[in-house]
């Protein structure tokens, strides 16, 4: 399927790897070709799509980069972005693939088109060429010393009352890289395979993402957000070990008190937009399994009232909490001061939107993951980027937030080396 989708300029790959999550409707979620899109940049950028939402009844896949804070808190970005994916982009697809565990369904016009896909999709190579050596050359965009001083500084902030905890990040680059991205997808997922991955492209800059945290799903009148805070690495050649480290996240103070300021401000975010009194925490300090890494996630959810639109929902929660901090404006003016790069799409957002039901354009259901554990890459300007972070509280150390930057990178350096 991913080798037939090679020819469309736009497509965009869900595929939950597996993961038993009852809410997920399907296992995997291709939509290729576009009837009709929009692009924007942050302005209006929410407006225009709540239009384009309101006029097509119909699926709609995309992206809410991290810069849309800059139309959300009137903010600004200082840095240039290298990968140029659009601050918003939306398309209704020509062709919708859906796999579950049983079927395959084709949406498109005709019966006669589903056919005629569904051939061409069994027609294709069904294999993936061995990986290469990619003859990458990535590097820091900020050195070790330089990311212990500017923790420092930022503890320095905390200390001063400025904020209680932010998100900190650093890229990793190369402004000379060639690389095939479906075949950089399919080694990734199989090294490190997570819930909420994708493969997005977009003319010639393209996402490649392996995360497992989703950041804002409806589903009804419900809203639901999965915060991630909390990391401790896995050990598999030794059970009793991998246990210890799996308890010793458990029981983490300094990763508790991480965990719970993110619940309360998705609370307070929620509290903006769902019914008085509806906002509850279903699930706080759930420690889960990945290939790489233990993850504490909490579950927070709330009732969205029924003349609300969808996007008022993005709107209100918008960029996620566990990628910038409390409070978070303040945390995303500090972000922009002190991180050497545009986030750009990394830490926003990628998902898909339900067609509304009967005659109420309210009524749309959607998924969105946070893009971490991802690789950014621009085919025209051979420019590859990834970025990694962690959260700062004031008693954090410095060295060990650069080692859990490297950790959460693992399985990405591995299939770049």
């Amino acid at each position: 399927m991913l080798n037939w989708s090679k020819r469309f300029n736009i497509f965009c790959l869900l595929d939950n790897c597996h993961y038993n999550d009852a809410s997920a409707p399907f296992e995997c979620l291709l939509a290729a070709g576009v009837k009709h899109q929009l692009i924007a940049d942050a302005g209006n950028a929410f407006e225009q799509l709540k239009q384009f939402s309101n006029l097509h009844n119909d699926w709609l896949f995309g992206n809410f980069s991290y810069d849309l804070k800059n139309e959300l808190e009137s903010l600004s970005s200082k840095h240039p972005d290298k990968i140029g994916f659009p601050d918003l982009h939306f398309f209704i697809p020509e062709v919708l693939v859906s796999l579950s565990a049983t079927n395959i369904q084709i949406h498109v016009e005709s019966e006669t088109h589903a056919q005629q896909v569904y051939q061409q999709i069994l027609s294709e190579e069904a294999t993936v060429a061995v990986l290469e050596n990619n003859d990458l050359n990535i590097r820091p965009k900020m050195d070790h010393e330089t990311y212990l001083q500017k923790i420092q500084q930022l503890k320095h902030h905390i200390g001063k009352g400025d904020c209680y905890e932010i998100n900190f990040c650093q890229e990793f680059f190369d402004e000379h890289a060639s690389i095939d991205p479906i075949n950089i997808f399919h080694f990734l997922i199989n090294e490190s395979p997570n819930p909420f991955s994708c493969l997005y492209k977009l003319e010639d800059k393209y996402c490649i993402c392996a995360s497992p945290e989703r950041y804002l799903k409806k589903e009804g009148n419900r809203l639901f957000s999965q915060p991630i805070k909390g990391t401790a690495g896995r050990f598999l050649e030794d059970a009793e070990k991998d246990l210890e480290s799996r308890q010793q996240l458990q029981h983490s103070n300094k990763d508790l008190a991480e965990n719970v300021m993110i619940v309360d401000l998705v609370r307070n975010d929620l509290s903006k937009i769902c019914a008085k009194g509806s906002v509850q925490v279903d699930e706080l300090f759930g420690v889960y399994e990945f290939p790489q890494v233990f993850q504490m996630i909490s579950t927070i959810s709330g009732l969205l009232p029924e003349t609300t639109h969808w996007l008022d929902a993005i709107k209100a929660t918008f960029p996620m909490g566990s990628m910038s901090g409390a409070p978070k404006k303040r945390v995303m003016q500090l972000i922009e001061q002190y991180e050497e790069s545009r986030r750009g799409l990394y830490s926003g957002a990628i998902g898909y939107v339900t067609p509304w039901h009967g005659e109420n354009l309210n009524q749309r259901d959607f998924d969105f993951n946070v893009v971490i554990r991802s690789i950014l890459y621009n085919a025209s300007e051979k420019y590859l980027s990834y970025q990694v972070g962690s959260a700062i509280t004031y008693n954090c150390d410095a060295e060990m937030e650069y080692e859990e930057c490297l950790l959460k990178a693992k399985a990405i350096k591995k299939i770049l080396a």
